[in-house]
C-alpha cells in the first residue's frame, strides 16, 4: 500500500468516528499540557529566582570568619591583597532607621557599603548612578534605593527620584540611583544603600565589617576557591586548625546554583511524573478505541486481506490511526499547555507580588527541548498502546472475517 492510499484511508477511518476520536484524544490533551505546563512553570520559577537573588553572578563568594576581634576594613584591605584569587572584596554593615519624604514615612533596612559592592553583586541601575570612592572617603550624605523603597515612599515603583531627597533618622541624604527590579533583594520593606562610612558616621558609630562577599577572578577555579580562601582566613586570623570549619564560612554562589537546579530538576522530575499519569490513562483509551475499531471492521479487514492487502499493510494501517490519535492529541495539548503555564503564571507572579512586596516578573520558560519530548511522548504512545491492536487486526484470518456479523 502507498503511503498516499495509506494516510488516505486512516484519515477517512477517524473521520467517520470524530466523536469518539475526539473523547479518545482527551486523555493525551490533558497529559500533554500538564507536562508542558509544569515544565514552563519550573522554568520559569528558576528563571525568577536567579533574577531576584542575582544567581547570574556566578563569580560571587560570600566569606565570614568568627573570630574574638572586630573585622575592620584594614582587614578587608590586607585579605584582599593576599587573595589573588579574588578581583575585588567589599564588606556590607547593616542598620535599620525611619525613611521619609515630605509625606510618607516606615521603617526601612539601610546598608553600608563600599561602592565596589554593586560591582561584586552584579547590580544595574535603572536610573542615576552607584556612589563613588570620592563618596565613600568623604562620608558624602548619598543614597541608592531600590524600588521597594520608592513604591513605600511614592506609591509608584516606577517615580523618577533622583536628585530628590530622603530623610533617614532625620538626616537628609541625596539620591544618587535607583536599583533595577531584577538586581534588587527580594522582599522587605525596601532597602537604601549608603556608603560605609555615612552609614558608620551618621547612623550605627560601628565601623566593623559584618559581611565579606568577593567576585572570583575571571581565571580563578570556583571549585577550589573555598578551600584557598579558608586557608588565608585561617592564616590570617589565627585560627587553630581544628577550628577552622566551625570558624570561617564560604560559599560560592556557584554551588548554590548547583543546588537550585538539582532541587528544582527534582520537583520538576516529580510533577511530570504526576501529569504522566493522566498520558497513560490516555493511552489505555487509545488501545481501547483501537480494539473496538478492530472489532467493528472486522469484515472490511477481511475483505482488505481478500483483495490482496498483505499483513504488515494492516498492521501500519491501524498503528498509523493510533499515531495519529496521538499527535492530534498532542498538538492540542502543547498549544493548550503553552496557555496553561501563561495563565498560572501570571496568577503565581501575583500571590509572591503580594507575600513578598516584590515587582518580580514570572515568565514560563517554553524550550525547543520541551516541544520535541512532548512529540516524542506522542508517537511513542501511539506505538506502544496501537501495537496490539494493530497487530490483531493482521492476524485475523481472512474468510473467518468476511463470514463475521
Amino acid at each position: 500500500m502507498r503511503a498516499r492510499d495509506l494516510a488516505y484511508e486512516t484519515v477517512s477511518a477517524l473521520d467517520a468516528n470524530r466523536g469518539r476520536s475526539a473523547l479518545t484524544i482527551l486523555g493525551i490533551v490533558i497529559g500533554i499540557s500538564a507536562v508542558i505546563a509544569m515544565t514552563a512553570l519550573v522554568g520559569g520559577v528558576r528563571q525568577m529566582i536567579v533574577s531576584e537573588l542575582g544567581l547570574n553572578q556566578a563569580r560571587l563568594v560570600y566569606l565570614a570568619a568568627w573570630v574574638d576581634r572586630t573585622i575592620t576594613l584594614d582587614d578587608l584591605h590586607n585579605l584582599e591583597e593576599q587573595m589573588p584569587q579574588y578581583e575585588c572584596l567589599t564588606a556590607t554593615s547593616y542598620a535599620s532607621a525611619e525613611v521619609k519624604n515630605e509625606t510618607k514615612s516606615f521603617n526601612g533596612n539601610v546598608q553600608g557599603v563600599l561602592p565596589s559592592y554593586f560591582t561584586v553583586m552584579g547590580s544595574e541601575l535603572a536610573e542615576g548612578s552607584f556612589f563613588t570612592e570620592d563618596d565613600e572617603e568623604g562620608g558624602n550624605l548619598v543614597a541608592v534605593v531600590d524600588q521597594a523603597t520608592i513604591k513605600q515612599l511614592y506609591g509608584n515603583p516606577d517615580e523618577r527620584v533622583v536628585g530628590r531627597s530622603i530623610q533617614l533618622d532625620n538626616v537628609s541624604y541625596h539620591i544618587v540611583g535607583v536599583l533595577d527590579a531584577s538586581t534588587q533583594s527580594m522582599g522587605g520593606n525596601g532597602t537604601v544603600y549608603l556608603p560605609f562610612s555615612t552609614c558608620a558616621a551618621r547612623l550605627t558609630g560601628d565601623w566593623s565589617v559584618y559581611d565579606m562577599s568577593g567576585l572570583a577572578a575571571e581565571d580563578a577555579n570556583m571549585d577550589t576557591i573555598v578551600e584557598s580562601t579558608r586557608r588565608t582566613l585561617v592564616r590570617y586570623f589565627n585560627i587553630p586548625e581544628d577550628e577552622a570549619e566551625d570558624s570561617t564560612y564560604i560559599v560560592t554562589m556557584k554551588s548554590i546554583i548547583d543546588d537550585l537546579n538539582q532541587t528544582l530538576a527534582l520537583f520538576q522530575l516529580l510533577m511530570t511524573s504526576v501529569s504522566s499519569i493522566s498520558l497513560l490513562v490516555g493511552g489505555i483509551g487509545i488501545m481501547n478505541m483501537m480494539l473496538t475499531n478492530v472489532t467493528e471492521r472486522i469484515r472490511e479487514i477481511g475483505l482488505r486481506k481478500a483483495l490482496g492487502a498483505r499483513s504488515s499493510d494492516i498492521t501500519k494501517q491501524f498503528l498509523l490511526e493510533s499515531v495519529c490519535l496521538c499527535l492530534v492529541g498532542g498538538v492540542i495539548g502543547i498549544v493548550l499547555g503553552y496557555g496553561a503555564s501563561f495563565t498560572l503564571s501570571g496568577i503565581a507572579e501575583g500571590f509572591v507580588s503580594a507575600a513578598a512586596d516584590s515587582s518580580a516578573q514570572f515568565v514560563p520558560v517554553i524550550d525547543v527541548q520541551s516541544v520535541a519530548m512532548a512529540t516524542g511522548i506522542c508517537v511513542l504512545i501511539g506505538v506502544v498502546f496501537g501495537y496490539y491492536p494493530a497487530r490483531r487486526a493482521a492476524k485475523l484470518d481472512p474468510i473467518e472475517a468476511l463470514h463475521y456479523q
